[in-house]
C-alpha cells in the first residue's frame, strides 16, 4: 500500500477518536481525510487554530481504510460505506448484537475487529492460549480491573481472553464460564473458567490470568497505564490492514506476520 494511506476516523469526538486524531496529526504514513462525528459537532475544526479539517457527517471518497470507535449505529454506517466502496475497516466498537457481529464477520472487505488494541494484550492472549492448552486440567481464573466509570463487566478484553482459553481447551465460555460466586456455591467445578471484576478510581485497564495447579501457579498479566496505547495499536492495525485481500483479520495475525511465526 503506497503512502500516505487515506484514512477516516469514525466516532472522532469520543475518547478513542480524540486519541487517534492526536496521533494521526503528525503520522506521515497517513492522510487524515475525515473525522466523522454527530451533527452536533459537524463543522467545528478538528485541530483548534487550523481550519483545514472539520468534523463532518459526510463520508469522503477514495479512502483506503476506516478506523471505527463509535457505537453500534456508527459501526453500521461505517460498514455500509466500506462495503459499498471496498474500503478496509478497523473497528474497536463494543456492545454490538449477534446480528451485527455476524454481518461484520461476513463482510466482503478486509476487516479487523478487536476488543482491545493493546499489542501487549494481543501477546497476552497468544500466551494464554498456549498455556491453557498445555495446562488444560488446571483451574483458570481471569481477573480484570478498570476505572469506576466503566459500565460493562466483565470487560470485553477479559471475555476475549476467556474465549481464547476455552477454545484452546476445546470448549466454550457458554459452557464453562463462571461469572459470580456468593453464598455457598460449593466446590469449584473442574474445567470452569472463573471471572472476577474490580472497579475503582482511574485504572486504565489491568488483566491477569491465573492457571492454578496443585502446589504451583502460572500468572500471565498486562497492565495499561496510558490510554494512548489503544489508539497506537489501532493505527498500527490500520497501516497493516490497508491493501490486504478481503477477509477477517485479527491482531494475532498481524503479530504472526511481523514475527514470522
Amino acid at each position: 500500500m503506497p503512502s500516505p494511506i487515506r484514512l477516516a476516523v469514525n466516532g472522532a469526538t469520543g475518547r478513542m477518536g480524540q486519541a487517534l486524531l492526536g496521533l494521526l496529526r503528525d503520522d506521515k504514513r497517513f492522510e487524515l481525510c475525515a473525522a466523522i462525528s454527530s451533527e452536533r459537532h459537524a463543522g467545528k475544526p478538528v485541530f483548534p487554530g487550523n481550519e483545514a479539517l472539520s468534523y463532518t457527517t459526510a463520508w469522503p471518497e477514495n479512502l483506503d481504510v476506516v478506523i471505527d470507535f463509535s457505537g453500534p449505529e456508527g459501526l453500521v454506517a461505517a460498514l455500509d460505506y466500506c462495503e459499498a466502496n471496498k474500503v478496509a475497516l478497523v473497528t474497536g466498537t463494543t456492545g454490538i448484537d449477534d446480528a451485527l457481529a455476524q454481518r461484520l464477520n461476513a463482510a466482503p472487505i478486509a476487516h479487523l475487529r478487536a476488543t482491545n488494541f493493546s499489542l501487549g494484550v494481543a501477546v497476552l492472549t497468544r500466551l494464554l492460549r498456549q498455556a491453557s492448552a498445555a495446562l488444560r486440567d488446571w483451574d483458570l481464573e481471569i481477573v480484570e480491573a478498570h476505572h469506576n466509570r466503566k459500565e460493562d463487566a466483565p470487560s470485553g478484553t477479559a471475555l476475549s481472553l476467556g474465549k481464547a482459553a476455552a477454545q484452546a481447551r476445546g470448549t466454550t465460555l457458554e459452557q464453562d464460564a463462571v461469572y459470580t460466586r456468593e453464598g455457598r456455591p460449593g466446590p469449584r467445578k473442574s474445567g470452569t473458567i472463573g471471572f472476577a471484576v474490580v472497579r475503582g478510581g482511574d485504572i486504565v485497564g489491568e488483566h491477569s490470568a491465573m492457571l492454578i495447579g496443585q502446589g504451583e501457579r502460572v500468572e500471565l498479566g498486562h497492565r495499561a497505564t496510558d490510554r494512548s496505547i489503544f489508539a497506537r495499536g489501532a493505527i498500527e492495525a490500520a497501516h497493516w490492514l490497508a491493501g490486504k485481500p478481503d477477509g477477517a483479520y485479527d491482531l494475532d495475525a498481524m503479530l504472526a506476520e511481523r514475527s514470522g511465526a
